[in-house]
């Protein structure tokens, strides 16, 4: 029997679950294109980590969960960019230190707080039977302010982006334009871990970037594409965990990890091939035939 293709609608948890899969993708696609284009993709999974202790500290002391996690994350991805503008101490060590401290702080939280563990896995790998209309709306208006933030201050980004060390000289102002980033980080990554978990967000900012890093140089071009990518691995992602019964979180990343094997043959085979018509191209044009 062919099966219903419309029946995963006919649930609110499925249509909730499936709107903030595609929001969440196209925010970590978004944003992970200037983590992967400043070389930082480590950070990505690094805070991820450092946000599940503050997390914790939110759940314990029965505060609201998105203030706590999102001033811990900010704090963080601050001490994170602190650390690594000094030349002694490089950008995957400083990572290093600050979220693995954050992420055991948590856990030793954890090992007090026995009430925390019925909710351990849904932090770890993501629970999108648990997303709300309140948890739409907050993934909703991140998304809608990542959006402008990007927009308005996309010219420093950029120039931070490519360009950190002389971005001062031409008036950018670089140390509260990397506080912004750091803030958009650390919201972007607050919002995912319903859906994806801690340990699957680091994929959701890295993959779709770098698909669109293989096809595009320009980079408006591969922020949009990124953001494109992101969101339709995110939904796709949903859609296909209903029918195969399998993890959310996990088949997003699936998904998304096997576009990117697709998008890497075909870039390589299309510069074989024009690698290959090139040899010809200049056989012929020096006059020798090809036997």
């Amino acid at each position: 029997m062919t099966p219903d293709l419309f029946a995963p609608f006919n649930y609110e948890f499925f249509r909730h679950g499936l709107l903030a899969a595609t929001l969440v993708g196209g925010l970590c696609g978004l944003v992970g294109t200037y983590v992967v284009l400043r070389r930082m993709s480590y950070i990505g999974h690094g805070m991820s980590h450092a946000v599940f202790g503050g997390a914790v500290v939110g759940y314990v002391l029965g505060w609201n969960f998105y203030l706590v996690a999102g001033v811990w994350g900010f704090i963080a991805a601050l001490l994170i960019n602190q650390t690594t503008k000094r030349r002694q101490i490089g950008a995957d060590a400083a990572i290093g230190i600050v979220t693995t401290a954050s992420f055991a702080f948590g856990v030793a939280l954890i090992s007090r707080a026995h009430s925390f563990t019925r909710n351990f896995d849904a932090a770890l790998f993501g629970n999108l039977l648990g997303v709300t209309n309140s948890d739409l709306a907050v993934i909703a208006g991140v998304s809608a302010a990542t959006l402008l933030t990007t927009f308005f201050a996309y010219k420093q980004l950029l120039f931070l982006t490519f360009d950190p060390e002389v971005a001062g000289i031409y008036g950018v102002p670089a140390g509260a334009i990397d506080a912004l980033f750091a803030l958009i980080l650390a919201a972007a990554i607050i919002v995912s871990i319903n859906v994806m978990g801690v340990t699957l967000i680091a994929a959701a900012l890295v993959i779709p970037p770098v698909i669109a890093r293989l096809f595009t140089d320009r980079f408006s071009a591969m922020l949009i594409l990124a953001t494109v990518l992101g969101a339709a691995t995110g939904f796709a992602g949903i859609y296909i965990s209903y029918y195969a019964d399998v993890a959310s979180g996990a088949t997003i990343v699936l998904f998304s990890a096997g576009l990117f094997v697709i998008a890497l043959a075909a870039v390589l085979a299309r510069a074989r091939y024009q690698l290959q018509r090139g040899i010809v191209s200049s056989r012929l044009a020096l006059g020798v035939e090809d036997h």
